[in-house]
Protein backbone atom coordinates (compact mmCIF):
# COMPACT_ATOMS: atom_id res chain seq x y z
CA UNK A 1 0.00 0.00 0.00
CA UNK A 2 2.70 2.22 0.95
CA UNK A 3 4.16 1.84 -2.56
CA UNK A 4 0.94 2.40 -4.10
CA UNK A 5 0.70 5.75 -2.15
CA UNK A 6 4.30 7.12 -3.35
CA UNK A 7 3.49 6.09 -6.86
CA UNK A 8 0.63 8.13 -7.13
CA UNK A 9 2.23 11.01 -5.49
CA UNK A 10 5.43 10.83 -7.25
CA UNK A 11 3.39 11.12 -11.11
CA UNK A 12 0.91 13.79 -9.51
CA UNK A 13 4.64 15.90 -8.81
CA UNK A 14 5.38 14.88 -12.19
CA UNK A 15 2.05 16.06 -13.72
CA UNK A 16 2.41 19.59 -11.40
CA UNK A 17 5.92 20.18 -12.65
CA UNK A 18 5.74 19.00 -16.55
CA UNK A 19 5.49 21.74 -19.17
CA UNK A 20 1.63 22.43 -20.32
CA UNK A 21 0.15 22.11 -17.38
CA UNK A 22 0.44 26.07 -17.45
CA UNK A 23 -0.30 26.17 -20.22
CA UNK A 24 -4.21 28.40 -21.12
CA UNK A 25 -6.07 26.90 -23.80
CA UNK A 26 -8.68 29.85 -23.85
CA UNK A 27 -5.59 31.91 -24.15
CA UNK A 28 -5.01 30.10 -26.61
CA UNK A 29 -7.95 30.49 -28.60
CA UNK A 30 -7.67 34.24 -28.28
CA UNK A 31 -3.90 33.96 -29.82
CA UNK A 32 -5.36 31.79 -32.56
CA UNK A 33 -8.02 34.31 -33.11
CA UNK A 34 -5.61 37.41 -33.83
CA UNK A 35 -2.52 35.39 -35.18
CA UNK A 36 -3.55 31.72 -37.22
CA UNK A 37 -7.28 32.40 -37.85
CA UNK A 38 -6.65 34.00 -40.82
CA UNK A 39 -4.88 31.49 -42.49
CA UNK A 40 -5.51 27.87 -40.58
CA UNK A 41 -8.43 28.75 -39.62
CA UNK A 42 -10.16 29.57 -35.88
CA UNK A 43 -10.19 26.16 -35.00
CA UNK A 44 -6.93 24.98 -36.72
CA UNK A 45 -9.54 23.18 -39.86
CA UNK A 46 -8.02 25.95 -42.59
CA UNK A 47 -10.71 25.91 -45.43
CA UNK A 48 -7.60 26.89 -47.96
CA UNK A 49 -5.78 23.64 -49.03
CA UNK A 50 -2.75 26.03 -49.05
CA UNK A 51 -2.24 25.72 -45.38
CA UNK A 52 -2.03 22.86 -43.33
CA UNK A 53 -4.63 21.69 -41.25
CA UNK A 54 -3.39 21.39 -37.56
CA UNK A 55 -6.39 20.86 -35.21
CA UNK A 56 -5.60 17.90 -33.20
CA UNK A 57 -1.79 17.52 -33.60
CA UNK A 58 -0.68 17.06 -30.74
CA UNK A 59 0.67 19.72 -28.86
CA UNK A 60 4.34 18.75 -28.36
CA UNK A 61 4.55 18.79 -31.91
CA UNK A 62 2.97 22.29 -32.33
CA UNK A 63 4.96 23.95 -30.14
CA UNK A 64 8.62 22.35 -31.45
CA UNK A 65 7.34 23.59 -35.10
CA UNK A 66 6.40 27.02 -33.68
CA UNK A 67 9.65 26.91 -31.66
CA UNK A 68 11.57 26.14 -34.89
CA UNK A 69 9.62 28.81 -36.65
CA UNK A 70 10.82 31.12 -34.12
CA UNK A 71 14.31 30.40 -34.17
CA UNK A 72 15.11 30.17 -37.86
CA UNK A 73 15.81 26.49 -38.01
CA UNK A 74 12.54 26.01 -40.02
CA UNK A 75 12.36 28.33 -42.61
CA UNK A 76 9.08 29.90 -44.35
CA UNK A 77 9.26 33.98 -44.96
CA UNK A 78 5.58 33.91 -43.10
CA UNK A 79 5.51 31.63 -40.50
CA UNK A 80 9.05 33.16 -39.24
CA UNK A 81 7.58 36.47 -38.81
CA UNK A 82 4.46 35.37 -37.33
CA UNK A 83 6.43 33.18 -34.95
CA UNK A 84 9.28 35.51 -34.29
CA UNK A 85 6.64 37.75 -32.24
CA UNK A 86 5.26 34.92 -30.02
CA UNK A 87 6.26 34.43 -26.00
CA UNK A 88 6.87 31.38 -24.88
CA UNK A 89 3.59 31.13 -22.90
CA UNK A 90 1.78 32.17 -26.86
CA UNK A 91 3.45 29.12 -27.81
CA UNK A 92 2.17 26.73 -25.46
CA UNK A 93 -1.05 28.23 -25.24
CA UNK A 94 -1.58 27.41 -29.04
CA UNK A 95 -0.14 24.18 -28.96
CA UNK A 96 -2.84 23.26 -26.42
CA UNK A 97 -5.52 25.34 -27.54
CA UNK A 98 -5.00 23.44 -31.29
CA UNK A 99 -4.28 20.08 -29.63
CA UNK A 100 -7.85 20.28 -28.00
CA UNK A 101 -9.64 20.97 -31.55
CA UNK A 102 -11.15 18.27 -33.54
CA UNK A 103 -9.27 17.64 -36.48
CA UNK A 104 -11.61 17.71 -39.85
CA UNK A 105 -10.46 15.41 -43.09
CA UNK A 106 -11.28 16.75 -46.48
CA UNK A 107 -13.66 14.39 -48.07
CA UNK A 108 -12.28 12.74 -51.40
Amino acid sequence: MTNFVIAIFSGTLLLISGQGITADIEAGKQKAAEVCAACHGLDGNSPNPAFPKIAGQHATYIEKTLNDYKSGERKDPVMNAMAAALSIGDIENLAVYFASQRGLRTKK
